[in-house]
């Protein structure tokens, strides 16, 4: 059976022309931002990739079909959806089998971005081990699917509100590179640094773009995590942070908030409590990942694929 990819005419142009294309994922439309500042930073986040020399390709699936890049009508009619699934790799199949509705996440834009032939993604933040994740076992599919798909993940490290030392752990484990851009500290969503060592370093475009060839010639299976720090200008710090994360949490474990829920509601929370700042810092990191995913891609358009 032939996966069902229906590409945009701007995808499937730069492809025939053999120009780079990035991945953009689709729940920061459905489920990251408020309508209608939804539909004016998807715009944005495509904007940024063609100024910076490469494609946009926002993922989604609609009318039966992973959609590889969005027309501004099916944009359009995507910020203005209701009850749209949050997609990773459990539900994928399922929702495309049933013809409903998805936006796709970190994990479920990887396998989306590789049926296409894509090789870099550009999203916020990845998902990783919640904290108590060694009581509730809450581990993103995110980490696992960066250990299998062969894509290059352009994000501001992981999210803030999860632990961070067990995620770096996981992503060791699973032989996950995580390659700090132009610097030694490990990213935290909001923050530049989390007080964690990055992994590995590397600080330029080509070195990134060499780094995820050579694992397909040694015949490593995954792609690698580029951990880019938020613009210093949009930085809220981890300080100031850490104490309103905490009062989020304690208040999702007092209102047993569980499962796909968790992380909706903390990002909520912390929204009210830093009284919309959090949200711009968000959409800052955002588009300064979807530059420099651009700028990966570039390198590897000009590398060749074996």
């Amino acid at each position: 059976m032939t996966p069902p990819l229906l590409w945009s005419p701007e995808a499937a142009a730069a492809r025939e022309a053999g120009r780079p294309l990035v991945a953009l994922e689709s729940t920061i439309i459905t489920h990251g931002l408020p309508h209608p500042r939804n539909l004016e930073v998807a715009r944005a986040l495509e904007e940024a990739v063609r100024e910076a020399g490469a494609a946009p390709a926002t993922m989604a699936v609609m009318d039966g079909a992973i959609r590889v890049g969005l027309a501004e009508d099916d944009l359009q009619r995507l910020a203005d959806a209701r009850e749209v699934a949050k997609l990773s790799r459990a539900d994928l199949a399922a929702t495309l089998a049933a013809g409903r509705p998805g936006a796709t996440t970190v994990a479920a834009t990887m396998i989306c971005a590789r049926l296409a032939g894509i090789e870099v993604f550009a999203t916020g933040g990845i998902g990783g081990a919640h904290r108590g994740a060694e009581a509730s076992w809450d581990v993103s599919a995110d980490l696992h699917e960066l250990a299998r798909t062969p894509v290059t993940v352009v994000a501001a490290g992981a999210k803030a509100i999860l632990d961070l030392p067990r995620t770096l752990e996981v992503l060791e484990t699973l032989g996950v590179p995580v390659i700090g851009w132009r610097t030694d500290a490990f990213p935290a969503f909001w923050s530049r640094d989390s007080g964690l060592p990055a992994p590995l370093r590397m600080d330029a475009p080509a070195e990134v773009a060499r780094a995820h060839r050579m694992r397909g010639a040694l015949g490593i299976e995954g792609g690698q995590l580029l951990a880019n720090p938020i613009p210093a200008e949009a930085e809220i710090p981890a300080a100031t942070l850490a104490p309103l994360i905490a009062q989020a949490i304690a208040e999702a474990e007092a209102q047993a908030i569980s499962a796909k829920a968790v992380t909706p509601f903390l990002l909520g929370r912390i929204l009210e409590l830093t009284d919309g700042a959090s949200l711009e810092a968000n959409i800052a990191l955002a588009l300064n990942n979807a530059r420099l995913a651009a700028q990966v891609a570039r390198e590897l358009a000009a590398l060749p694929r074996d």
